[in-house]
């Protein structure tokens, strides 16, 4: 699969939180509001900081999902990422 993202859109690889705790009990949506983390597979001709391979956060509401290859993505704006997750 290929795809290339235009001007600043950045295209990650989505990670859903996992929806039960260790212990078994369920976490309701409401309770997940806290910042995603995905793995950039493609970025835009006019992303600056961000580079393929990079791990970022990201608001659990940025972006639009898209499935590709029964796999989940997102295409966000370089703008709404939070930040790079190192090491």
């Amino acid at each position: 699969m290929k795809f290339k993202p235009l001007k600043d859109r950045v295209f990650v690889s989505y990670a859903e939180e996992e929806e039960k705790t260790k212990g078994g009990l369920y976490v309701p949506d409401t309770a997940k509001e806290k910042p995603q983390k995905g793995k950039v597979e493609a970025v835009g001709s006019e992303v600056k900081e961000i580079k393929v391979g990079d791990s970022v956060l990201f608001d659990k509401y940025s972006g639009s999902k898209v499935k590709m290859d029964d796999k989940e993505y997102l295409i966000i704006k370089e703008e709404d990422v939070l930040g790079i997750v190192e090491g």
